[in-house]
This record gives structure tokens, sequence and C-alpha cells, in this order.
């Protein structure tokens, strides 16, 4: 059983860096990204050799093999939805050095099971290793949607203040550029650094307007679009905007004491759905490593139905009727505002 243990954790380690191979070998850069390497490299070759640039060419040499994986990996519709999210959640990642990340956790969390097993024994069985690789696969994303969402709960908090900010330079005289050069100068991350990328690539000779719709899709904010849209239409046809910008501050205020006020009258029930989604799994979990037999009769035939155990069948529907139940509560607290 340990050499079978130890030859299905091989397999799927084979196979998942397999898979990564295959999606890094596959097409063709673009043509921004061929010319700045070709800067890139050229800059490289004209540093004087000298003693100890044997092992600083094999690091420059890596750098640009995880490049050319990192821009094949772009290309794909996967990879620039990932790239979207790594920004979003402001990562110092590039979308090859997560899937490193994402395979390795793929593999890392059964080889973990495996060497727990030692005390654990019931962490050597293969549903269990099959377990630890849908956590692995799970965590990587897990942790990329909470920063991502940490991110965009903060933004959100700080742009009522930021547009007030805004209304008040406009106020004093100031142009608007002005007054984003205040909100980078005064304001905290990750409004400080959204406003500054805008001003740089106003700098670099992108419409304002442009610039404006580029941050609104890197933060995919409700309150930021209405602020960009109000912004833009000033900009066509006219108007007050310090007065429209008030105006905007304080529909969000609304919205965010009003977003608190159901996130307290709803959080019972949000409680009571993860309860009736994940109690059953821990459970579960539980009776599995501490009696490792327990559940043993829910996977013998006979009973059986389909040609599978009658026990799986009934745990295939209670999990999916759990599951039914856990996204029928989200939806219900799910309040629109």
């Amino acid at each position: 059983m340990d050499v079978m243990t130890l030859a299905v954790a091989g397999v799927a380690a084979a196979a998942i860096f397999l898979i990564a191979i295959g999606i890094a070998t596959s097409g063709s850069g673009s043509g921004v990204s061929a010319r700045l390497e070709r800067y890139a490299s050229a800059r490289q070759s004209g540093k004087p050799e000298g003693s100890g640039q044997g092992g600083i060419a094999e690091l420059l040499a890596q750098s640009v093999a995880l490049a050319q994986l990192n821009k094949v990996v772009e290309q794909r519709d996967f990879g620039a939805n990932l790239a979207r999210d790594i920004a979003r959640a402001d990562l110092k990642l590039k979308p090859s050095e997560f899937l490193a990340i994402w395979a390795a956790s793929i593999v890392g969390v059964p080889l973990l099971f495996i060497a727990l097993s030692l005390g654990l024994p019931a962490l050597r069985n293969p549903i269990a290793l099959l377990v630890g690789a849908f956590v692995g696969f799970l965590l990587p994303r897990f942790w990329l949607g909470r920063r991502k969402g940490g991110r965009l709960n903060a933004f959100n908090k700080q742009l009522p203040d930021t547009i007030t900010l805004l209304a008040n330079g406009l106020r004093a005289g100031s142009s608007f550029l002005q007054a984003v050069e205040l909100v980078v100068r005064e304001s905290r991350p990750p409004m400080s650094t959204e406003f500054s990328r805008v001003i740089r690539e106003v700098n670099l000779g992108l419409p304002f307007e442009q610039a404006m719709e580029n941050m609104v899709r890197r933060v995919r904010s409700d309150d930021l679009e209405l602020m960009a849209t109000a912004i833009n239409i000033q900009h066509t046809v006219g108007g007050n905007l310090a007065e429209i910008l008030d105006s905007i501050a304080f529909t969000i205020r609304e919205r965010i004491r009003i977003k608190g006020e159901i996130r307290t009258l709803t959080a019972q029930q949000r409680l009571s759905g993860y309860v009736v989604g994940f109690l059953p799994i821990g459970l579960a979990g539980f009776l599995f490593v501490a009696a490792p037999h327990f559940m043993d009769p829910m996977f013998q035939k006979p009973p059986e139905a389909l040609g599978l155990p009658l026990g799986m069948i009934i745990l295939f529907f209670g999990g999916f009727m759990m599951f039914i139940g856990f996204m029928l509560i989200r939806r219900i607290v799910d309040i629109e505002v």
C-alpha cells in the first residue's frame, strides 16, 4: 500500500509538471514584449566581464527563460485573465510564477499528507491524497481572491475621501491633474498607486479618458466607474466638476453605510450558510482521521445501485444538496445596493 501511495503521488506530480511545461512551450511572443526583451538583452550584453560573471550569466539566463515563459503564458486567454487578477491583487508576481506556485501547491499538499501519515495513517489513503490535491488546487486561487477582495474593499473605503479631496483641489483653483497629484501625495495605497499610474499614462501621451478607463478596468469598482463616467462627461460637455464630485462622494458614503447595515443584519444568516456547507465536511474529515474504518461500510457492496456502492451514492447526493443549500443561502443574503 505504501509503494502504491507513493506511485500515485509521483504520477500526479509528473502529470502536473508536464501540463505546466506544455502551457509554457507553445505560442510566440508579442511585438512589444519582444522589443522590450531585445532592449533588455542589449543592455545586459554590454556589461563588462570579470570575476564571478559565470554566476551572473546563469542568473540572467534564468531570468530570460522566465520572461519567455511568462510571455507565452500571457498570450493565452487564461494567462491574460490571470495577469489581470494578479494586478488587481497587487501581487509582485508574474503569471508564470503564480502557475509555478499553483503546481507546487497541488503537489505539495499530498506530499505533506504523506509526511503526516507517519502519525496519522489515514492520511496515506489514496482518497485522502486526492482530497489533498484538490485542496492544493483551491488554495492559491483562494489566496488570490482574498488579496483581490481586500484591496478592492480598501480602495472603496478610501474613495469617498479621495473624491472630496479632488473637489477641494478644484475649488482651490488647481487643474484636475494637479488635484490628482495631490491625491497621490496625500493618499495611501492602493489609492495613491492607482492614481499615480493614471498620471504616468497621461505623461506618456495617453488621453486622460483612456487612462481613467484603464484604472476602472484594473480596479473593477462600481463606485470608481461612476466617478470616472461623471469626469469624462464633464470633460465633454462642461459643468461644475467640484459639485458633481461632492454629490458622488455623498452617494458613495451612503451606499457604504447601507452595505454595512445590511452586512450586520445578515451576519447570522451568512454564518448559517457556512455551517450548513462545511460542518458535515469537517465532521467527515475528523471521522476519517480519528476512526479510519468508521466509514468503510459506505464504500462496500452490497448494497449497490447503478454499479456503485449505495453509500457512495448517498454521500454524493448529500454533498450535492449541501452545495445547493449553501448557494441558496448566499443568494438570499446577497442584497444589491
